[in-house]
């Protein structure tokens, strides 16, 4: 059994659940995913930082109105107690809320298609209380692959049904062409011991989450109502949810299971529902799990032992640890594409595990790899496992031969040169630039030197960054918000309208006022772009705006979600907030203006008024952010302001991350980016660089955000500084931190630049071009200037 008493470990550890079908993954803050064969059932992306997409699980005080979680995920709220457990065919959180012992149980059923959520709530106080529970999960059922790449396009064709009678929520696929069959999923909730209302549901994720929220801090569970609205049908962001209030008397327990699960019909999933409305059809399941988990031992041939060493190494294979791959030095020296893999028949579409032998004595680490792959595929995780041979002449291939036989005489004797199998290669074929290729590609990179981690120990949690935390010597001020200038519109609906000229679309959101749906501006030339909403979010691409994204497009109008932001932190108080409505929204209003060829936000907070403009030169490929920040506190202030950016450099995050390498510009003191993995766009530099010299930065996502993190509250603004890290190897982001005096009742204006080019003397010579306030309004009067001629 694997323990663990936190969330926030350097890597999530992950937990593989399996009936050979049905596949959930679960990582020890509560994230994961669940798959049924090829489909996916719930949405995930890979986010080594955040890990917050899964299944949730949330509690709710009715009499407090306080909420949290079944584990650390989504709410981040920490416990007194916090304990992970990763047994034989089951995993376990329990937590401990003053007298609320809270114990939530996950198996998947080796006899149907379903995984359990078992929570057993625990009543220790004298005092009776009523406990409110919540199901979460965003509904998927198509191809990873697909939702990946465009989720609200997939959402489009779910549909959601409320079974009454059950009670329970059935989903499927309207189909797209003749002939198509779609799956059922079937979600229901079995405890009827002291309910104290009846079970209702949301299948509408807009509903639930709540625009410009997110399921950390949901709609759903602020408003004050006990039921959910029940809604179902034609969604245009489909969830599952399920919701009851269970009274629990001084001493008492009660347990409630949340069945989730996959049908290849209606008929099916109904009767499957029925099926585990009785609770003795849930304890079989624990029990059949468990035994599976030490059949998969006797078939594998493994001790317990040697299965959690096989459950380590998935981790890295589903979460990218810089630890477990190749050092920064050989990442750094790959000039190589994923094309370049596939004459050795590996596809660099899975995830590849890279090991060497050298030693012919040493085969016993091959068998525990071939082991480790059959677990992997036993449970639904597919990897390419390249064992290379080194060190040994080409005249003799009996080491080449001893290993085709291991594998040929085990359980993955099938899967040899395959995708998702295994590859035997000898070093004396590959030349030096593929062997680093292959070094770089690979997420888990192991020698017979090292060995198996088990033997090894434990990799040690990541360098001490010693970068001391922020301490405040003042208190936040707040002070009274500033009116706001009365402005004449023509057609206001209540958020905004146009000014009298027609040239800009005013927005004002006072405080919790949102949008209906993001409401943007596309500010582009020919070759360059960004879309940019009215909370700030944004994403940038260069040359194509699929193929060569700078910046992630997440394509959710729920929440907005963005990989760009600008911070305005008080040096003294150690307060901060965002120039633009996200991602960390101050206290008082904003207001946004759209123009042609710019977006303007306009707020005031702490004493401090700010403007930031965001336009994209005319003809050049440069996005320009000049953020004007004026003092009206009546004291001096110590200001910093941080631009964040995530890295792509492709066509979307998860499939480029491993390979994105920067630097800083000894020439100009930018903050470089490229990803030589990128098969049209290896030549290509992508640069951040900002005004002032007082300035530090980071290449590193994880530092910045923090374990668990998230935009609204980075780990990186509870520091004094950014460590200055970058390179290769980590989760890929661009950061700058500028640090400023602004006198009482003066104004500066801090400029950031985002661009790319072919070559670095392209890229030099747009750095040097843009850079300085003078040189930035120069470009907004040509852009200014452009939009007049042109309209």
């Amino acid at each position: 059994m694997r323990t663990f008493n936190t969330p926030a470990l350097r890597a999530p550890q992950v937990h593989l659940l399996s009936n050979g079908r049905y596949h959930v993954v679960i990582t020890n803050a509560g994230g994961g995913y669940s798959r049924w064969r090829h489909l996916a059932v719930t949405r995930w992306r890979e986010d080594a930082a955040r890990d917050c997409w899964g299944t949730f699980i949330y509690l709710r005080d009715a009499a407090t109105k306080e909420f949290w979680s079944a584990a650390y995920q989504p709410v981040l709220q920490p416990a007194e107690r916090y304990e992970v457990s990763f047994a034989r065919g089951s995993a376990a959180f329990r937590q401990h809320r003053g007298d609320l012992e809270v114990h939530t149980q996950i198996c998947v059923s080796p006899e149907d298609d379903v995984e359990l959520r078992r929570v057993t709530l625990t009543n220790h106080s004298r005092a009776a209380r009523s406990i409110e529970l919540t199901s979460y999960a965003e509904v998927v059922l198509a191809v990873p692959g697909a939702d990946l790449a465009h989720p609200v396009f997939s959402n489009l064709f779910v549909q959601t049904e409320f079974v009454r009678p059950t009670p329970a929520i059935l989903c499927t696929r309207r189909p797209r062409s003749e002939g198509e069959t779609a799956p059922w999923l079937l979600h229901l909730m079995v405890g009827d011991h002291s309910a104290q209302d009846a079970i209702s549901c949301e299948t509408d994720r807009a509903r639930f989450v709540g625009r410009g929220r997110t399921p950390a801090s949901p709609a759903a569970m602020h408003d004050v109502s006990s039921a959910l609205s029940n809604t179902a049908g034609s969604v245009l962001d489909p969830i599952v949810s399920l919701r009851r209030t269970f009274g629990l008397a001084p001493n008492e327990t009660v347990r409630v299971d949340f069945v989730l699960g996959v049908t290849e019909s209606r008929d099916t999933a109904l009767a499957l529902a029925e099926n585990y409305l009785d609770a003795r059809t849930g304890d079989r399941a624990f029990v059949l799990a468990r035994n599976r988990d030490q059949v998969t031992e006797s078939q594998l041939n493994a001790t317990e032992s040697e299965l959690e060493t096989y459950e380590r190494l998935a981790g890295p294979l589903i979460y990218a640890d810089p630890a477990r791959r190749a050092s920064p030095g050989v990442l750094l020296r790959n000039r190589q594409g994923q094309s370049a893999l596939w004459r050795y028949g590996i596809s660099g579409d899975l995830p590849i595990v890279l090991l060497r032998i050298d030693d012919p004595t040493k085969t016993g680490l091959v068998t525990q790899f071939i082991g480790a792959h059959a677990y992997w595929r036993m449970n639904g995780l597919a990897a390419d496992l390249v064992i290379l041979i080194g060190d040994v002449p080409a005249s003799d291939p009996s080491l080449q031969d001893q290993l085709v036989q291991l594998i040929a005489s085990g359980p993955e004797a099938e899967m040899r040169d395959k995708p998702g199998g295994i590859f035997v290669r000898g070093l004396a074929e590959i030349p030096e630039p593929d062997r680093v290729l292959l070094q770089s590609a690979a997420r888990l990179v192991v020698t017979d030197e090292d060995g198996l981690p088990a033997e090894r120990g434990e990799i040690p949690e990541g360098p001490d960054l010693s970068i001391p935390a922020l301490t405040p010597v003042r208190t936040p001020s707040g002070g009274a918000p500033r009116p706001l200038v009365p402005r004449e519109l023509i057609f206001p609906n209540g958020l905004g309208g146009f000014t009298p000229d027609g040239r800009e679309y005013v927005i004002t959101l006072e405080p919790d006022r949102v949008t209906p749906a993001p409401w943007v501006n596309v500010l582009a030339n020919p070759g360059f772009g960004t879309v940019i909403s009215e909370g700030g979010s944004a994403y940038t691409w260069a040359e194509n705006s699929h193929e060569f994204r700078l910046t992630p497009w997440n394509n959710d109008p729920v929440t907005d979600a963005g990989g760009e932001a600008f911070y305005i932190r008080d040096e003294q108080s150690g307060e901060f907030w965002s120039p633009s409505p996200l991602p960390a929204r101050g206290a008082t209003t904003y207001v946004i203006r759209h123009g042609f060829g710019y977006s303007v936000f306009e707020h005031t907070e702490n004493g401090i008024v700010s403007e930031l403009t965001v336009y994209v030169a005319i003809d050049a490929p440069v996005k320009i952010a000049a953020l004007k920040l004026r003092n009206v506190s009546g004291r001096p202030r110590r200001i910093s302001i941080t631009g964040y950016w995530e890295w792509v450099l492709g066509d979307l995050r998860q499939k480029n991350l491993l390979h994105v390498q920067t630097e800083v510009d000894p020439g100009t003191g930018a903050l470089l980016a490229r990803n030589y993995y990128s098969t049209d766009f290896s030549e290509w530099i992508a640069f951040i660089d900002a005004d002032g010299p007082a300035r530090t930065v980071t290449g590193n996502r994880n530092e910045f955000l923090g374990r668990n993190g998230t935009l609204s509250e980075p780990a990186a603004l509870k520091r004094v500084h950014l460590s200055g890290q970058v390179g290769a190897g980590l989760d890929p982001c661009g950061a700058i931190q500028v640090s400023l005096d602004l006198p009482d009742g003066q104004e500066l204006t801090t400029g950031f630049r985002l661009g790319a080019a072919r070559g670095l003397k392209n890229a030099q010579s747009l750095i040097h071009r843009f850079r300085g306030v003078e040189s930035g309004t120069a470009a907004l009067e040509g852009v200014r200037r452009y939009w007049t001629q042109t309209l």
